[in-house]
């Protein structure tokens, strides 16, 4: 039984502080939750966990999830280099068809699963009507892209020309039972809420011959607690099918710990890597684990800025060092760009291109291929594997109930 005591509790029972206890929960190492007093509560054993952890004891607990007890059906949609399909695959979902534009990603898929049916090139040239009524999932990480729907209300028109408009196309023409979109956070707020509530309305104004459609929901997930030691929120897009909807949507329920940069980076495989300049690393040596440019001299803060030190906004991103007890910031596309700097926590220099992959939860057996610059864009643009892992398992969760809870969509859909 999880025991919860107030964080005057917590302090005492662990053996910290009690500004320890807030400073942890402000950067989101812990969770609580308020109590029917309003009282935020904390998990002892997680709090004890993690108290661990920032002693320096790693857990080595980073593994790339997997259950394979069931087999179901999945169209990819703009794969990339693979972390959502593998971690469906590991989850029990065979992919009928992957769909990439990049030719390196596309080689990346290959390389690691040449039975993969890889469709390589414009998803707008896909016809993905052989596949109506034999998919049990659609998922795609469609690009948000800015569309004209003012006033017209003409669904699928609305949207026509960007990515989403295909995602949507192939739902339609597939009819799944479940369809998952996913995207950045900040699609929430994208043009004041008003893209998102286009999306959903497109979404369940999908019907097929026999007049099923779609229950729609989102949520946003974070992923360092859901067995990814990375700081990267998502959101998703959970659409299911009016008949074999049971009333919920099983969204993946957040862990009470976290998995920290020195819980992936042990015993990390040797890997090429980037490199900073002589002037960059010297600058860069003086900054401590978790700290950034403020940690440096005023004269150096200066140097290092130039006409950024005059800006507004806390800029934190810049000559930032990961810290080793905590997840890492959200990986970009390049290791070593200045506004969102990912310097390794012990050594002055970006992380190499397999420390990229163990913190996006990719085994250590997952071949990238292209140069090293597009093998880390396709790292820093994947969903995290064991993400995708979560995502599957809440699918096969709708599926699965559903056939315990069978209604007539007709009763339960207007």
């Amino acid at each position: 039984m999880t025991v919860e005591l107030s964080i005057s509790e917590v302090a005492r029972e662990v053996g910290v502080s009690i500004d320890t206890i807030r400073r942890w929960d402000k950067k989101g190492l812990l969770r609580s939750r308020r109590d029917d007093n309003n009282r935020r509560v904390f998990s002892v054993e997680s709090v004890q966990r993690f108290a661990a952890q920032a002693s320096g004891q790693s857990r080595g607990e980073l593994r790339v999830l997997q259950d394979k007890a069931k087999e179901f059906s999945s169209i990819d949609l703009f794969a990339g280099a693979g972390g959502t399909a593998l971690g469906l695959e590991n989850a029990g979902f065979q992919h009928l068809l992957l769909s990439e534009w990049d030719k390196h990603a596309c080689a990346t898929l290959r390389a690691n699963r040449p039975n993969w049916n890889v469709v390589e090139g414009d998803v707008a040239e896909i016809d993905f009507t052989s596949f109506r009524g034999v998919v049990d999932l659609v998922e795609g990480g469609f690009p948000c892209q800015a569309f004209s729907y003012a006033g017209k209300k003409m669904g699928f028109e609305d949207t026509r020309g960007t990515m989403f408009y295909e995602f949507a196309r192939a739902i339609s023409e597939t009819m799944p039972k479940v369809a998952i979109g996913e995207n950045v956070k900040g699609l929430l707020n994208h043009d004041d809420g008003r893209t998102l509530k286009t999306m959903i309305e497109v979404l369940e104004g999908i019907r097929d011959e026999q007049g099923r459609g779609y229950y729609v929901q989102y949520r946003v997930l974070r992923s360092q607690y859901l067995d990814v030691p990375q700081k990267r929120e998502r959101l998703i897009i959970a659409c299911v099918r009016s008949d074999i909807f049971s009333g919920e949507f099983f969204f993946p329920s957040e862990n009470d710990y976290v998995i920290t940069v020195r819980d992936a980076l042990a015993n990390c495989p040797e890997s090429p890597g980037a490199s900073y300049p002589k002037r960059k690393q010297e600058i860069l040596s003086l900054v401590p684990p978790g700290g950034n440019w403020r940690n440096l001299p005023d004269g150096l803060q200066r140097e290092f800025m130039a006409g950024s030190y005059f800006l507004g906004g806390g800029k934190t991103g810049m000559a930032r060092r990961l810290a080793w007890d905590e997840p890492s910031l959200t990986l970009t596309c390049a290791p070593a760009q200045k506004q969102t700097e990912r310097c390794h926590p012990g050594e002055t220099r970006p992380l190499t291109t397999r420390e990229y992959a163990r913190i996006q939860t990719f085994p250590d057996d997952w071949r990238f291929e292209g140069s090293m610059g597009q093998i880390y864009k396709q790292i820093g643009n994947a969903v995290p594997v064991n993400l995708g892992f979560h995502m599957g398992i809440m699918v096969r969760k709708i599926i699965e109930n559903a056939s315990n809870s069978q209604r007539s969509y007709s009763d339960n859909f207007a």
